[in-house]
C-alpha cells in the first residue's frame, strides 16, 4: 500500500510530499522491516504521479518480490531550478547548466536528522544502517552516491542509476579519498547505452564519458574495501522505463546476494 504525507523541509521552507510504500500485510503483523529511501518519490510507484507519465513500476515489483520492506520516496521541488539546487551536493559549475548553488548536503542532513527519525518513530522499521539504503536516478543518483559516501554511518546500500556525476567528479573523488567507509557497504552504479554519448567507434560499456566516470568511481570505492556493482544497460536510456528494467538487478544485489 502507498501512503502520502507531508513533511516540512527546513532548507526550502516548504513541505515535501512523501510517497511511502508499506508491505500489504503491514497492519496484520508486528514484524519490522528494512527501509529504502529514494529521491524523486513521485516517479517511483504510479504512472499517474510520474512527471512524464511513466513511473519506475516499483509498486508492481515490490508486490511480487520476495523481501518485504518499507520504501520512502521524497518528492523534489517542482519550482524553477529547485530540484537542481536540492539534488546537487556541491556548489559547482554544471557545464551547460551553468553555476549550481548546490544544497544537497542540507537535503541529506534533513533526511537523516528529520525524515529518518520520523519514519523510525511512526513505522515498524529496523533503524540500523545495515537495514537502510538510499537510491535515485540522474541527479538523484548523484545524491545517492554522495549520501552513501558522506553519510555512510546511516546508509549501507546506495543505488546510483544514470547518475549525473560528471560535473561533480573531482568533488566526489575527493570525498571518497577523505572519508572512512564501512566495509559492509554496497554501491550499484549504472548507465544506459543510449544516454552514454558517442563512443567514437569504441565500446559504450567502456569508452564513453559515462562509462569512464562510473567505472572510476567504482574503482576508487573498491579501494576503500566496499562492494560495488557496475551495470551497463544495453539499449538503456535516461528514463523511467529503462530504470524499471534494472529493479531486479539492484534490489537483488543490495538485499539478497550474499
Amino acid at each position: 500500500m502507498i501512503i502520502k504525507r507531508e513533511l516540512f523541509f527546513e532548507s526550502a521552507k516548504a513541505n515535501r510530499t512523501l510517497h511511502i510504500w508499506l508491505p500489504d500485510n503491514y497492519y496484520e503483523t508486528q514484524e519490522r522491516f528494512p527501509v529504502m529511501y529514494f529521491f524523486d518519490g513521485h516517479n517511483l510507484f504510479l504512472d499517474e504521479d510520474a512527471t512524464y507519465g511513466k513511473s519506475w513500476g516499483l509498486k508492481a515489483f515490490l508486490e511480487s518480490w520476495e523481501k518485504p520492506m518499507i520504501v520512502v520516496g521524497i518528492e523534489c521541488s517542482h519550482e524553477g531550478s529547485g530540484r537542481l539546487t536540492e539534488y546537487c551536493p556541491y556548489k559547482t559549475n554544471g557545464g551547460f547548466l551553468g553555476y549550481i548553488d548546490g544544497k544537497g548536503d542540507a537535503t541529506v542532513h534533513w533526511m537523516v536528522n528529520t525524515l529518518k527519525p520520523m519514519i523510525d518513530r511512526d513505522y515498524r522499521t529496523y533503524s540500523f544502517r545495515e537495514a537502510t539504503g538510499i537510491g535515485g536516478s540522474s541527479m538523484g543518483g548523484l545524491m545517492s552516491l554522495f549520501a552513501g559516501i558522506k553519510y555512510n554511518q546511516y546508509f549501507s546500500k546506495a543505488v546510483c542509476v544514470s547518475s549525473a556525476i560528471g560535473f561533480c567528479r573531482n568533488q566526489l573523488l575527493r570525498d571518497i579519498a577523505e572519508t572512512s567507509l564501512d566495509g559492509d557497504t554496497r554501491f550499484y552504479l549504472s548507465w544506459g547505452e543510449k544516454e552514454a554519448g558517442s563512443a567514437n567507434g569504441g565500446d559504450p560499456a567502456y569508452d564513453t564519458y559515462s562509462a569512464r566516470c562510473n567505472r572510476e568511481m567504482a574503482g576508487r570505492l573498491e579501494e576503500k574495501r566496499v562492494l560495488t556493482r557496475v551495470f551497463f544497460q544495453k539499449d538503456g536510456g535516461h528514463n523511467e522505463a529503462s530504470w524499471e528494467k534494472q529493479l531486479p538487478e539492484f534490489m537483488n544485489y543490495l538485499w539478497l546476494d550474499r
